[in-house]
């Protein structure tokens, strides 16, 4: 777009601002009153070392016009008030609930901040066991669940009434999973072939535990505060049919090096990615969980998880580290390991109505078992960024190698391989604006979901790094990163 043209259509939506203005509307879609800044698309960049004075921040730009300024130039930029993390990393987005929660590494908070003040929300969670390699809220902000990695727990903060933190005793512990509904989370521990979920306790069960670990079930790990529990961890693969040497009783273990939990549209089933080869493994895979033994919440769980040898694997040889579901649809990234020793990237697509499985398509590569973004975005599109992209077989062989693919679900096919720009750490869909939002190599860059063109981001640069993005005006909360 041209200045003239930018400046006309910025005219534009003043006029149309000054109708609803004189109108009386102060609200845009579901009811949603409109900020202070009067945008009705934000994206939200977590930003690192933005100036000499601080180690992070927090701003937004105006996605519609892709500008980080107002249209009518008096408000040079737009910033979340009140918000002092150090090193924001990573955001999780809510727009139906209009929050988010940002995770800084650089100080282990995790802050909330509220979308229609475009402020800080509270103070920090407090209750966190030092710094977290992953951690979620559930969407009634009334449980918070975190990989400590570095102090071998997994925290569980309860927000309810008579609630408080609970460190988890789980050596290695690196990633959680938490399920949409908010009722059942799975952890992982890295370099294991073993996963683990949380249950709080019933007044009764806490009476029949209190006499240390003698008395807890044989799946429990750990139960806190030993003296008289009020959670527990359990190992997910029951430890019943064990002998006295720790082997299982006519079956392998099942699961191989599972590193996360995507869940089901109807909340019933746990998909746990095996990662396999890539983090040092046998075999990538997925294997399917019932939720409703591993939900959380007092007196709602229900039944007991297959024993060994009875849960469905299904293989993914493409690789099997990170995933999305959309519908009965699921669509699972990895990394499969080459002669020369490198990796390549692969998209796998899944029926989950029969749990069958497509060759594997090839994508960017990436960091084997490390983090990467996945998001669905207009045009049928699914938008899957890596880190450390340079490092596989693309770029050995001079193929494209960048760390952002454009996948084409109504095909199947991949439609683009962007260019190489760093490490891909956010990815934000701006639906019905048919263009998506990245941090990539430390920068924003903005792309049209209709053909993958770069749009021009000379507007919405940011001074520091910017980590990940978030589009705060989404209609619903499945617009978020996958983690």
């Amino acid at each position: 777009m041209n200045k003239r043209s930018f400046w006309l259509s910025a005219a534009g939506a003043l006029l149309a601002a000054v109708a609803l203005a004189g109108c009386g509307t102060t609200t845009y879609f579901a009811g949603r009153k409109l900020p202070p800044s009067g945008l009705q698309y934000r994206v939200l960049i977590a930003v690192q070392n933005p100036s000499a004075f601080t180690k992070g921040g927090m701003v937004f730009v105006d996605a519609f016009y892709d500008i980080r300024f107002s249209y009518n130039q008096k408000v040079p930029g737009f910033t979340i008030s009140g918000y002092s993390g150090a090193l924001p990393s990573t955001i999780q987005n809510m727009p139906e609930e209009q929050l988010g929660y940002v995770y800084s590494y650089g100080d282990g908070s995790f802050l909330p901040i509220n979308y229609q003040t475009e402020a800080t929300n509270g103070s920090a969670v407090a209750g966190l066991n030092g710094p977290s390699s992953s951690v979620f809220i559930t969407r009634n902000r009334e449980y918070v669940f975190a990989a400590s990695q570095e102090a071998h727990v997994l925290t569980v903060i309860d927000n309810t009434a008579g609630g408080g933190s609970f460190p988890l005793s789980l050596p290695g512990v690196y990633r959680v999973s938490v399920n949409p509904g908010g009722s059942a989370a799975l952890a992982f521990v890295q370099n294991s072939n073993y996963v683990y979920y949380p249950r709080k306790l019933s007044a009764s069960e806490t009476t029949a535990y209190s006499g240390g670990p003698s008395t807890w079930p044989k799946a429990a790990e750990d139960c806190e505060p030993q003296s008289s529990p009020k959670w527990c961890l359990f190992q997910a693969q029951s430890p019943d049919n064990v002998d006295s040497t720790g082997n299982y009783y006519g079956a392998p273990l099942t699961f191989d090096r599972p590193v996360k939990a995507v869940f089901s549209a109807d909340g019933s089933q746990a998909y746990v990615l095996n990662c396999g080869p890539e983090c040092g493994g046998t075999a990538s895979s997925y294997s399917v969980l019932p939720v409703a033994p591993m939900i959380y919440l007092v007196g709602q769980a229900s039944g007991t998880l297959p024993k060994t040898g009875a849960i469905t694997n299904v293989p993914i040889p493409g690789g099997a580290s990170n995933a999305l579901v959309a519908n009965t649809t699921m669509y699972v990234a990895g990394q499969q390991p080459q002669t020369d020793g490198l990796y390549s990237g692969n998209v796998t697509v899944v029926n989950l109505a029969n749990n069958t499985a497509s060759s594997p398509v090839s994508i960017s590569d990436g960091l084997p078992g490390g983090p990467s973004r996945m998001i669905l975005g207009d045009d049928n599109t699914l938008w899957i960024g890596m880190t450390k992209c340079n490092n596989g077989e693309r770029y050995a062989k001079g193929l494209p190698y960048g760390c952002l693919t454009m996948f084409d679900t109504s095909t199947d096919t991949v439609k683009m391989i962007e260019p190489y720009l760093g490490d891909l750490t956010g990815i934000a869909a701006v639906t019905g604006l048919h263009k998506v939002y990245v941090a990539q190599g430390g920068q924003v860059y903005i792309y049209s979901t209709a053909d993958g063109s770069a749009y021009n981001n000379q507007y919405v640069t940011v001074s520091g790094t910017a980590s990940d993005v978030a589009y705060m005006d989404a209609v619903t909360d499945g617009n978020n990163t996958v983690y």
